[in-house]
Formats: structure tokens, sequence, C-alpha cells
């Protein structure tokens, strides 16, 4: 019988409750949910909802990052029969505020990081729909929860698409438009389901926002038919992504065609750093028209890098280049494209996994009508196809008087029924011959180009016609771009027909072009900028005024005032630092040196540092080894034959506050004062045996990696003693680390991974031994780090140590020395980090004697 709503997907028994069914990273923790801890939050939400009087078809405004709160929401206005209003984070305020007026929503859900949309109606914030406190509420509402009487044109969100050409619309896209491609792709998994047993659980890397349709088709729906676990990352960095592709056992990246390519940068970086880019390239080039067993053999370091469950690419919201498909294919991995639009639920068109059409974008999915208008533009009919669009607290029809959907785009067939997608019809560049040029075929000649990173074809009107307009952004920055720039359009236009000669070329002014939450270049700012720099009397060169790395900058600085001149000198604190080279990071979806990002102390400097190649950054080493259980194993052997005598013999301490600790299992933040290279034992055996079994130790990033490598010229004996002192001092004492200069954020990443395996993290703030024995100011990294490991922090002091070593005593007295732990304290997200350091510090100078 057919499903009368999507809410069927989502009965509280139809997963197993323990699966997790979503992994999202808060700040440096990967936090995951399962089944059960999922269904509970979003039966609670639409309890919630229901008491702030939402009843069926009020809107609701979603309004966040991808977690697992988001999914919770979406999912408790489902259960109630409100309609979700989702919009993308990094949305604009004052765009979020005019959808919800114009939606007229009766509630706002939005994250804490967001700003307030200042409307006269409720708003909660997303990050408190998983209410701890309403567990046993949630357990009961999800066990007793029956669905809602839903009828298939019953709407269940508006989407309000964020097109590259036209002004947003909201599409009310209802249960039956989604049904009509979830349907078909259940029926189709159902026939390779014990295949999937094999490989269970798949696991999806979503990097497309909840707020797109193709996002929740690949985030939402598709995992539940599977069973699978959707896994959201908070950044664009391809060093993280593939970082996480292999640490999450990552089975499907979904994300689009500019990050794939992105990814496939990084890769290549990261082989010329190890000196094997060019036998990569040798090999790249032999495996073309080997078997998939061969070529899987002969890539198999990316594939061990990947992780062995690594094996698709889903890619969405725009056509993805032919070379970045030819490269991840000819290395193994299926490369699966698309087609559709928010006005047909996502999908029109899709590549079978197992039956691949290269370089297309697949065929018609059943239960919809496809066909070619005679000038090649895409038409769709079916139930997957939206009805209208949201004006006026009404439905405005989409379609023609025949049922037909024109999609604006343009595509051929070929024979088998695979569609292979040309370009918007909009876009089409008429030239003065009356013949049709389409800016994705110049654009894939371009990009052929070695010293072309990106580019955007436009039209630019020439006497009621229009002629191809190149702008291109360069990979190797120069004092004159222009010879480059023309020697690439020369290359490419030899490759093109007469009529579709690039006569026009332009370098655009900023390190990339401004783009849509899925990442499509913004044809009209484009374009615009393009008409100012040849000009037809009707712009002005304001068009280059707008600066992306301003923009980022009024963000982290939370609103503040901040230089636009980009010779001024940038006025950010060590926080506000951090947080900007990982917004430029993200922006750019590049890795950036840390100790050149802080030689850059101008707008000005940043815009050369990005034109850049990427600087090698410090090698630290991060021991997971560490935690195994051999090594743990060792460790407790060693700490209790050798650390504890040593104790007795130089100073059994005296260990003060250990009750603080009778309810905290950990993990925990240890942090304390620096006195000998001792502390850390004496810390060690202050904590009950429950935290002091699983406690690993943030160590002097450059000493700790001087050990391990010790550098040239050092005497052949004491390199020997270094290493081996480095690879006992890691397995006794677990250590890990923590750089004063540069590469903290990874360390910090990395005691992220730590808490997530249940291991306790000890730090101390100071950074150094204390000289004089005074407690020394806190860096403000410790701020950071307690907020975003998001466990209790626990303040120790050490005393007694400092004044034995200034007396030049070796022995002390039992008693003497003395550990004093202190209440264990927790911080919210919102408390500065500098704030957090400084309370910290005080917290530890009370316990002094």
């Amino acid at each position: 019988m057919p499903r009368q709503s999507v809410l069927e997907y989502f009965r509280h028994d139809s997963r197993p409750p323990h699966e997790a069914a979503v992994v999202f990273r808060r700040g440096y923790r990967m936090v995951r949910w399962p089944y059960a801890r999922l269904f509970r939050a979003a039966a609670a939400f639409a309890a919630k909802l229901r008491s702030h009087g939402v009843a069926k078809s009020d809107r609701v405004l979603l309004w966040g990052e991808n977690s697992g709160e988001w999914i919770a929401a979406f999912l408790g206005c489902l259960f109630c029969g409100a309609i979700a209003v989702p919009m993308d984070a990094i949305a604009d305020k004052a765009f979020a505020r005019r959808v919800a007026q114009q939606a007229g929503v009766r509630l706002v859900v939005a994250g804490r990081s967001l700003p307030a949309l200042d409307l006269p109606v409720p708003a909660l914030a997303l990050e408190d729909v998983d209410d701890v406190h309403n567990a046993e509420a949630g357990e009961g509402a999800a066990q007793n929860f029956s669905p809602p009487t839903f009828d298939r044109g019953d709407p269940v969100e508006i989407v309000f698409t964020s097109g590259t050409t036209a002004e947003p619309r909201g599409v009310v896209l209802t249960h039956g438009n989604l049904l009509a491609n979830l349907e078909p792709i259940e029926k189709e998994i159902e026939r390779y389901r014990r295949y999937e047993r094999l490989f269970h659980p798949l696991r999806f890397l979503e990097m497309l926002p909840l707020s797109h349709v193709f996002g929740q088709l690949l985030g939402i729906f598709l995992p539940q038919i599977l069973g699978a676990t959707s896994v959201f990352l908070d950044t664009l960095n391809p060093t993280e992504i593939l970082r996480t592709i292999h640490d999450e056992r990552v089975s499907v990246l979904v994300t689009v065609p500019r990050l794939i390519e992105s990814l496939r940068d990084q890769l290549e970086r990261d082989l010329a750093a190890a000196g094997r880019l060019e036998k990569f390239h040798r090999n790249f080039a032999a495996a073309d028209g080997e078997r998939f067993p061969k070529r899987w053999w002969r890539f198999r370091r990316v594939h061990h890098r990947l992780g062995w469950k690594f094996w698709a690419i889903i890619s969405g919201g725009a056509a993805l280049p032919s070379e970045a498909e030819t490269f991840w294919t000819r290395l193994g991995y299926a490369v699966i494209q698309g087609y559709g639009l928010t006005e047909t639920a996502s999908l029109v068109s899709l590549n079978h996994p197992f039956r691949l059409g290269r370089r297309s974008i697949g065929k018609a999915l059943p239960g919809r009508e496809v066909k070619l208008s005679e000038d090649g533009e895409i038409l769709v009919r079916g139930e997957n196809v939206a009805q209208g669009y949201w004006k006026d607290s009404r439905v405005a029809p989409a379609l023609d008087e025949d049922g037909w959907f024109h999609t604006g785009d343009i595509a051929d067939r070929d024979s088998a029924g695979n569609y292979y997608f040309k370009g918007r019809l909009k876009n089409v560049i008429v030239t003065p011959e009356g013949l049709n040029v389409y800016p994705e075929d110049l654009e894939i000649e371009l990009r052929k180009e070695p010293g072309v990173r990106d580019c955007v074809v436009v039209g630019l009107e020439r006497n009621g016609n229009a002629e191809p307009c190149a702008v291109l952004i360069l990979r190797d920055p120069s004092a004159d771009p222009a010879p480059r720039a023309a020697e690439a359009v020369r290359a490419a236009n030899a490759r093109l027909a007469p009529f579709q000669q690039i006569r026009q070329w332009m370098v655009w002014p900023g390190n990339d072009f401004p783009r849509t939450p899925t990442q499509k270049p913004l044809l009209p700012q484009i374009k615009q900028a393009a008409k100012a720099q040849f000009g037809d009397g009707n712009h002005s060169a304001s068009a280059f005024s707008s600066n992306p790395i301003t923009s980022l900058l009024e963000r982290v600085g939370r609103g503040r005032a901040l230089s636009r001149n980009t010779s001024s000198t940038l006025q950010l604190s060590s926080i506000e630092r951090v947080e900007l080279l990982s917004a430029l990071e993200d922006r750019y979806q590049v890795d950036l040196s840390e100790t050149e990002f802080t030689k850059a102390g101008t707008v000005a400097g940043l815009e050369t540092l990005l034109q850049q190649p990427p600087a090698s950054s410090p090698v630290y080493h991060y021991p997971r080894w560490a935690q195994s259980w051999p090594v743990q194993i060792f460790r407790a052997f060693a700490l209790s034959l050798l650390a504890r005598p040593a104790m007795l013999l130089l100073g059994w301490p005296r260990v003060r506050g250990r009750e603080n600790l009778a309810a905290t299992s950990g993990p925990v933040l240890v942090i304390a004062n620096h006195t000998a290279f001792l502390d850390p034992a004496y810390v060690w055996e202050a904590l009950p045996r429950r935290l002091r079994r699983r406690l690993a130790v943030a160590m002097d990033g450059e000493l700790l990696e001087s050990m391990r490598n010790p550098p040239q010229g050092t005497p052949f004996f004491k390199a020997l003693w270094d290493r081996a002192a480095y690879w006992l001092v890691v397995s006794i004492y677990n250590v890990f680390p923590l750089p004063l200069r540069a590469g903290f954020r990874k360390s910090f990443a990395f005691a992220g991974d730590l808490v997530d395996r249940g291991w306790s993290v000890l730090v101390f703030p100071e950074g150094a031994i204390t000289r004089d024995g005074n407690l020394g100011p806190f860096r403000a990294g410790i701020g950071l780090l307690a907020t975003r490991l998001n466990v209790p922090v626990v303040p120790v002091r050490l005393s007694g140590t400092f004044e034995l070593k200034a007396a030049s005593k070796k022995w002390a007295a039992p008693g003497q020395i003395k550990v004093t732990v202190g209440k264990p304290v927790d911080f919210r997200d919102s408390d500065p980090p500098e704030q957090i350091a400084q309370d910290l510090r005080s917290r530890v100078a009370k316990l002094a004697d």
C-alpha cells in the first residue's frame, strides 16, 4: 500500500534504538546520537511546539548549522503537522527576517550564535531541542506516538531557494513531492539490501546544508531507509574532511562539485609535500583504461588514507567538471551525479551507483515524465514537481497549462536515456551570428589550463546580442597576471569552434567568487563586475568594492567596527585570530600556515597569503598508538613500578580535595599550575583511579617534536637518547604535543578526539614551568578548549615542588609536596574564552595554602 506521508519512515520502532542515527561535530567533540535519542528528542520537540500553540499547517523557521538538533526539530515539525521553513546558517539576517515575515511563521528556532530576528513571535534556541530534563517525557511521547492523519498533498516545508540568477522564492513541497522521489529509490535499494548487510552501517558524510532539499534527501531520508548514519562536519577545510572520512569510517561523501575539486587539490598538495606527486601522475596516466581491481591496487595508498569503507562520492548542487569526475573514478571511487531542483523535490534524474553513465546526470527516475523542448530545455511533469510558490499565504502556480515545469536548464539525451547537462537557458549567449554559445562548454576548456584555478563565463550584451567574457581566478599570483590569463584564453580558444571564441576576459580581483550556500558562483554579481570592467555606460567600478575578507572580519568581530582599510593593522584578540583563520580556511578551502597567518597583520597581507601556494606548516605527531591496550598495560606497570616508588623517594604528596571528584566519572579536562618536570606524575597520583587510568597529558609541542626528530647536527648518542626519551615519555605518561607558537588548533582537535574516546586531558595553561614560583597568566586558548570540549574542568594546585627546587633539595618529607583538587566547573559556549581563562586562574590561585 502506498505511503501517505514521509512521517511513516520515522516510527520510533523502525530502527534499532542503539544504532547511531547522526554524528556531528560540536566544538572539538564528535557528538553521537542513536536512533532512540533522535526520535525521543523529535517527539519532545513536537510536544513543545504544541505547547506554544503551533498547530497543523503553521509555519516554523529552522535556522542553524547541520546537527542532531536540526534533524530533531525538522522531525518534530513533521510529528505535529507544522510546516518547516528551513534557512541556511550563513543566510543574512535581513534575508532570514524577510523570509520569516513572508512565510508568516508562528515560531523561530535558531542557533544561539545567530542574530535575533526581532519578530513578534516566540523564539527557541536550536541547541535546546534535545532537552535532557525532558528525557523521560520525550521517551514516553516517542513510545506512544501515532502518525497524524496526512494526505500526500499536505505541505511538509517551504524551501526558499538561493538561486544564482533570480530572487529567492519559497517552494512549497508536499508529502507526495518527497515520496515521489523516495519510493523509487527505496524500491531499488531493496534489490541490494542483502549486500548492504555486509557493510552495515553505511555512513554518509553530508556536506550540504540541511536547508537544501538535496541535503535533506541524503542527510535525513535516505539514511533512514538504509538504517545508515549521517555525519555532519562544521568546516569545509579539505584536510579536515579527508581526516573525517578516515576516522569516522565514512562510506559515501555527499557534497558539491567545488569541494570535490578542493579535495583533489589537497590530495595532490599532500603528495607533493611527501615527494610522491610525480610518481602519482605517472600512475594516473597508466591507469587510464585499466580494470577496477588493478586501479584500486595502484592507488592503495589513497584508499588507505581515506579508509577501506569509503567507496563513493555523490555530487549535487551544480554540474561536476569532467576532469574532477575522471580523477576520482580513475582512483577507484564511484562518482554519482544526479539532477534536480528544489521545485522537483531535489531529483529528476540520477545515476545508478552500479551502472554509471560517465559525465552524465543519469536517467530519469521512475514516476515522472521528462522531455526536452525544441531549444533543449528540460521539462518535467509528475508528482515530484511542486505545485507552486508561496506568495501572500497562498500557493502561486509553477506549471504551464499542460502541467509541465520548465526547469530553465538545457541538456542533451543519448540513445540509452542518459541526460547530459549543458547549462542554464537564461545563461545561453546568443552571438551576433545567431548561434548559441553555452558558457559551460567554454568553462570546461578554460579549466583544462593548469594556471586556471576557477572560471566563469558570462555574456556581455553587444548591440542586442552578446559575446562571451571569461572571468578567471589564477592559481599562482604575480605582479602582472594579464599575460598568463591571455595565454590560458588563447589555449582554450584553440580547442573551441570559431563562433565560441572568447574575445574578452578579466582576472577576478578577489581570491574567490561570491557564492551561494551550495557553492555556486553568484552570476549576477560577477556579470556586473565584468560590465564595470569593460563598460557599457550603466555600471561603475564600484562592483569591485566588496571584499569577502572584510565580511569575515566583521563576523569574527561580532559586529565590532573593524577597519576596511586593507593596510590597517588587524585589531584582533588571540581567540578572534583562531576564528578568523578557521573562517578563511573554510571560505577558500585551503590549509593556511599559522605562522604565516600571524605575520600577515593586515587585510592586504591576508589577501597576499591566500594567493600564495600553501606553505608547509610545522609537523607534529599525535600518537594514537599511546592509547592502545598493549601500551596501556605497559603504562600501568611503569607508573606503578617506577613513578610511584620515585615519588615515595622524592617526596610523597599530600592529596586534598579528591572527594570533590566523587560524582565525576569522566572524561574531564584537568588544568594545573606548572612547577616542575614531575608535575604530571603528582597530578596523576591525586586523581581517582577511574580517571588516572585514562589520562592524556599535553606537553610542549616544540620540545616533544625535537625529541622525536632531533635537529641536524645533534651528536649521535644525544640524538639516540632523545629518541629513546620520546618513546618512553609518550608511553609512560601518554603525552601529546601542544605547541606554544603554531599548530595548536590540531592539538585541540586531538584533545577532542581523546575525549570522544573516553580519555581525560591534563593541560598546564601557563605554557611553561614557573621561574619564580608565582602563578603565571593563563593562555586564552584554555578558555577555548574548556568550552569546545564540553566536559567538566577540574582545577588542580601543586605546591612544594618549586620550593624544593629553589632550596636545591632533592628529597622532601612526606606531605611537604601538596596537590589540591578543586571542584569541577562547567562553562557555557557563550562564555568568552579570555574570561574563562581568568576564571580558571582565579580558581587555581584560591587552592593555595
